[in-house]
């Protein structure tokens, strides 16, 4: 655990330290659509802003990111190095990676249709991942992913949950691959529908029509040139082509980079359509026998995109972050959008930094500046590091991430992708917000149970920057 009182005398870059924690706050009748403190420009991230001392000082430079993510690549054991994996694999290596992300349920789940999930469809699940049929050694296969892809606890589409008519986060999702991740094919199921990968953050299953084989060098070696661009939006998508299927209407989610190819001729079009109001990019697709291919596609220059990473300030931290705002919470990155984790991941990305893709990783990892709490933490240990927090900090709660802002009417404000919240009602009794999105709430007075603050809860505090600057 990193001392308290190097978090108060670190050099505030981006502005004056928040107050100390203040007693919970009860909702009142002005406050805006129904969520305790907050008011309408508090939606705004010019609002933060325009609060923070220095907003276009420079919390890391291109250097130190690159340092940043070498640390975080050699130290947290949940990035993975993908050529380091050998090019032979072995059959106890690839059922320990398969184990390892879940074995049989222990409880009760719940499908669509609010039944319980039989034992036979479990067993089936279990026996879809062919364990008995991994080789006792056989060539490790590269591959690019062509289109956004669920990662999955096991083989299989069904979707399960932990109780009946709640079904918003099925438990066999665990996140999602974006169109260019590298990954390295271990396994495939016994129906031959579904490889077990592993990328740079995590290892699951994931449907084969989203992954093009090809070689090591062509599949870590795309993207690789000077010539790119980063998608700085929320989202991004291709434009609509019926000539090219494979690389139409394509979403491209935040801090997703893909190659341009910058002397394509302007008199040549692409998918039927000229190309001057357009960035022309590579993509990798999938051929009909599984291998993978590059081909040119559409970008709008309309879409929010950049040559390069985002400068990482205050500016740019609170303006990528609101860019989510509104967004429909998606577990494990269903529904197109992302979790809390995947969220904080994302703003990074658009700066070039790696985080680790969960938060029980991210909370703990050994790579970033880490406050860390547990039950002999005290309330003044606990104020001390709220009031030292900075906007682009990250506080953790048991499965839960926010991200700092700023403070304001002496709370300090965060923007999470949250699918519960409470806190005191008007009543004095705790009100369930089911703000389910991306969402500016205070801190202190949200509520973690009916007795326990959020901050009584907090694990952890993340911080991203140079803390040796002045």
């Amino acid at each position: 655990m990193r001392r308290l009182p190097l978090l108060l005398a670190t050099a505030l870059l981006l502005g004056s330290s928040l107050p100390a924690v203040s007693a919970p706050r009860a909702l009142a009748a002005q406050d805006h659509a129904a969520v305790v403190g907050l008011r309408e420009d508090y939606l705004a991230a010019s609002y933060w802003i325009d609060r923070l001392a220095q907003p276009d000082a420079l919390i890391l430079d291109r250097a130190e990111i690159a340092a940043q993510n070498a640390k975080m690549r050699a130290l947290d054991p949940s990035i993975h190095d993908l050529r380091a994996i050998p090019a032979t694999l072995k059959r106890d290596w690839v059922r320990q990676q398969i184990e390892g992300l879940a074995g049989a349920p222990t409880r009760t789940l719940y499908g669509q249709d609010g039944q319980p999930v039989s034992a036979g469809v479990i067993a089936s699940t279990l026996a879809s991942r062919n364990l008995d049929g991994i080789a006792a050694s056989a060539p490790a296969r590269h591959g690019l992913v062509v289109h956004r892809a669920d990662l999955r606890t096991f083989p299989t589409t069904l979707r399960v949950f932990n109780s009946a008519g709640d079904t918003d986060i099925d438990r066999w999702q665990e996140s999602a691959l974006f169109p260019g991740d590298a990954v390295v094919v271990l396994h495939e199921s016994a129906d031959g529908q579904w490889y077990f990968v592993a990328s740079e953050r995590y290892q699951a299953w994931v449907e084969k029509k989203h992954i093009g084989i090809g070689d090591a060098a062509t599949v870590f070696g795309y993207g690789q040139g000077d010539d790119y661009r980063v998608v700085t939006g929320a989202t991004a998508r291709t434009v609509h082509t019926p000539e090219e299927p494979r690389v139409s209407n394509l979403q491209l989610d935040m801090g997703v980079k893909v190659p341009v190819l910058a002397n394509w001729p302007a008199a040549q079009n692409i998918n039927g359509q000229q190309s001057h109001a357009h960035w022309v990019i590579q993509l990798p697709v999938r051929n009909d026998d599984g291998s993978l291919a590059l081909v040119p596609a559409l970008l709008p220059r309309s879409a929010d995109t950049s040559a390069d990473y985002l400068p990482l300030t205050g500016r740019n931290l609170l303006t990528q972050a609101f860019k989510f705002l509104g967004e429909r919470y998606g577990w494990g990155h269903s529904y197109d959008t992302r979790d809390c984790s995947g969220f904080v991941s994302e703003i990074y990305r658009s700066f070039g930094i790696v985080l680790p893709r969960n938060t029980s990783s991210q909370g703990i990892s050994p790579a970033l500046d880490r406050i860390a709490f547990d039950a002999g933490s005290t309330t003044a240990q606990r104020q001390a590091a709220v009031a030292g927090l900075q906007p682009g900090d990250l506080v953790y709660i048991p499965g839960h991430v926010m991200m700092t802002i700023g403070t304001a009417d002496g709370l300090t404000w965060m923007i999470h992708d949250t699918n519960g919240g409470s806190f005191l009602g008007l009543d004095g009794k705790r009100v369930s917000a089911q703000l389910n999105g991306v969402s500016v709430t205070p801190l202190e007075p949200m509520l973690a149970s009916d007795t326990a603050t959020y901050v009584d809860r907090m694990t952890n505090i993340q911080r991203i920057r140079n803390t040796g600057k002045q």
